[in-house]
Order: C-alpha cells, then structure tokens, then sequence
C-alpha cells in the first residue's frame, strides 16, 4: 500500500503501483483497474485502498510539482515571468490559490515545503 508524502528527513516511499490497464479495458467505462472482477470483499477492500492510497500519493506529488513549476514561473528573475493572475488562468486557480502555490513552490525549492501544503494558511 502506498505510504504518507514523508517528511523532510524521511526518504519518500513508492506508491502501490497502478497497473495500467490495456486499451480495450480502458475503454470500458464498468471496468476500473479490474475492480468490478474482485468477488472477495476483503480483497476488494484491499486493492480498493491500495488504490485509493496511490491515487492519493500521486495527487500530493503531482501539487508538489505545480508549486515548484508556479514558483518558478514567478520567479522575477525571469524576463518572461507570470504574474499570479497568468498562473491562476493557466493552472484554473483563484488568484489566491495561484499566489499560496508559488509561495508553496518557493518554500520546497529552498527544501523548506516538506512540512505543509498550500492550504494549510487558508
């Protein structure tokens, strides 16, 4: 099962892994990484959270990203830089959120951000 985003001084841990599923699975809107095959509750359980956990890691690591990409799109060094206004438009943020994300960036590019989310001062 996948683990909790680790902290600072914690080495990050690999999710479950997802599985992908072939193109014809795919496109079966019933069929979800073969889920609905699972007759054993507490199998179904199982992968169930598995999945719900990895779902979930991916989530965390992908917003990570979109800080340090927003910080850097920011940055004033730039002589192409965004204002929060043009990442929240990109990104479909508010303003707010656009300038908590960059701030966020900010802080795990100087490898302070481990520790919260940009949510977190809402």
């Amino acid at each position: 099962m996948a683990e909790p985003t680790p902290r600072r001084n914690e080495p990050r841990l690999r999710p479950a892994p997802l599985l992908f599923e072939p193109m014809a699975a795919a496109s079966d809107p019933e069929h979800f990484f073969d889920l609905e095959s699972i007759e054993d509750p507490r199998t179904l359980l199982a992968r169930a959270t598995e999945l719900t956990q990895a779902f979930r890691a991916a989530a965390d690591r992908a917003m990570e990203f979109q800080a340090i990409a927003a910080a850097q799109l920011a940055d004033p060094r730039r002589f192409d830089r965004l204002t929060p206004a043009d990442i929240a438009e990109r990104s479909e943020w508010t303003e707010d959120y656009a300038k908590k994300m960059v701030e966020f960036g900010r802080d795990l590019l100087r490898g302070e951000g481990e520790e919260r989310t940009p949510t977190d001062s809402l």
